[in-house]
């Protein structure tokens, strides 16, 4: 018979075993919180974003210079993190002919500040590797010469394909040249201890690429880049310091493909709006090189490819394989300003390797930029380069199959058999 309390109510307490009213009560608060848990779930699934990025609104369809996107980024940085700031510059509609690459590296550093090398596993390969970059020149600053070891160690995690772990060491180049003074031929020597014979020294010729990268805009310390750069760039001498005689035979090459903008300026280029005119002036510089000296030559007029992939898209380089084709027609018009036949091949050849990035782009662009050539010459050059870069970039089978299903008729057989016919 059930018990009543004092006030004579029947009560649950009353009525069940005071051990079995403890397993009611905990069964009733497991399923409480599971349906909570239920409910939260379905809200998660149901959101589009964990994050509104508030700051793109704020930004897109504004003008700024890249000073007041600089200062805006670092501050935004400081304040929401690093990872943050990447989020919002990769979805922000920001004017054209800012240099993205560099603006990434403003908030790379200071990823760098807050993570360390750790920070390189939030790293992505958008903006040309330059949050890798950062993590890199951060720490050789920081630590110099000593750090060189660890620094190859973290090269090995970033972010992106094959190519990936040799481009890191292009960054590392711009913190070597800031590193010692802008001296370019102490940079040089720095540079030759990160070679490996696993890599035929990839490493050492990436890193020239990054110091004479660094040479020609100054990024780390404009003030002293401005008294260096008058030692290492000559007005009667266009093609120095890449043929200078401290530069070594093997690291020549990418030198060459990185002193364009140094020719442009030569040409009275406005670096941020250069003309076909000025494209015109420059390419000439590049056949001071001797004839037979093929590979420099063509590294020289290879580094305009590189540029113009860019200064068609405006210097976007988050949607540098979203290029359409007025974009490509346009890179391809530029290469024949070149006005001899190896120095357009060469220079379109680059263009589509900038495009196809290593395999980190899609393929599409390359084999679009490809497609528009109206020359058979050059239009031949593109795709057999093509299939090399995806012969030396690309293992998986299913990928290069593919690959050499979508290009034209003409070059499919030369494709299959260099990529996927088994020896």
């Amino acid at each position: 018979m059930a018990k009543k309390d004092r006030g004579g109510r029947i009560t649950l307490k009353n009525i069940i075993p005071k051990n079995l009213l403890q397993v009611i009560l905990l069964l009733l608060l497991v399923v409480n919180v599971g349906l909570f848990t239920f409910w939260l779930r379905g809200k998660k699934i149901g959101q589009k974003s964990p994050q509104t990025y508030s700051e793109v609104a704020e930004l897109s369809g504004k003008q700024f210079t890249f000073k007041d996107l600089s200062n805006y980024f670092s501050a935004l940085a400081q304040d929401k993190g690093a990872e943050y700031g990447f989020e919002v510059l990769k979805r922000t509609e920001l004017p054209p002919n800012i240099d993205m690459h560099l603006l990434a590296h403003v908030v790379g550093d200071i990823l760098f500040k807050q993570q360390g090398l750790e920070g390189i596993s939030v790293c992505t390969h958008d903006f040309r590797n330059a949050c890798s970059h950062s993590i890199v020149v951060g720490l050789f600053l920081e630590e110099g010469e000593g750090a060189l070891d660890k620094i190859a160690e973290t090269c090995r995690q970033a972010p992106g394909g094959s190519g990936a772990y040799t481009m890191c060491f292009h960054g590392l180049g711009h913190g070597v040249l800031a590193y010692t003074g802008y001296e370019m031929e102490k940079a040089v020597e720095l540079c030759k201890k990160t070679g490996t014979s696993e890599y035929n020294n990839a490493e050492y010729v990436q890193c020239v690429g990054g110091v004479t990268m660094e040479m020609t805009g100054g990024v780390h310390d404009i003030a002293l880049w401005q008294e260096k750069s008058k030692v290492y760039f000559k007005d009667d001498d266009p093609l120095y310091p890449c043929n200078a005689d401290f530069m070594p035979d093997e690291v020549k090459s990418m030198c060459y493909v990185y002193l364009t903008p140094h020719l442009l300026q030569l040409a009275g280029a406005d670096i941020g709006f250069p003309t076909q005119e000025d494209y015109k002036t420059a390419f000439p510089y590049c056949d001071r090189l001797p004839k037979d000296d093929g590979a420099n030559r063509d590294a020289c007029y290879g580094g305009f490819g590189k540029e113009f992939v860019v200064l068609a898209q405006d210097r976007d380089i988050r949607k540098i394989d979203q290029i359409n084709e007025k974009q490509m027609k346009d890179v391809y018009d530029w290469c024949l300003l070149a006005d001899n036949r190896g120095g357009s091949a060469a220079c379109m050849i680059h263009a589509m390797n900038s495009l196809y990035w290593g395999g980190e782009n899609d393929r599409d662009a390359a084999i679009g930029f490809c497609g528009v050539m109206t020359e058979p010459y050059y239009q031949k050059s593109c795709y057999m380069g093509l299939i090399n870069a995806v012969s030396f970039y690309i293992d998986d089978y299913d990928y290069r199959e593919g690959f050499c299903q979508e290009l034209p008729d003409g070059y499919r057989e030369d494709c299959q058999q260099r990529l996927t016919l088994k020896n």
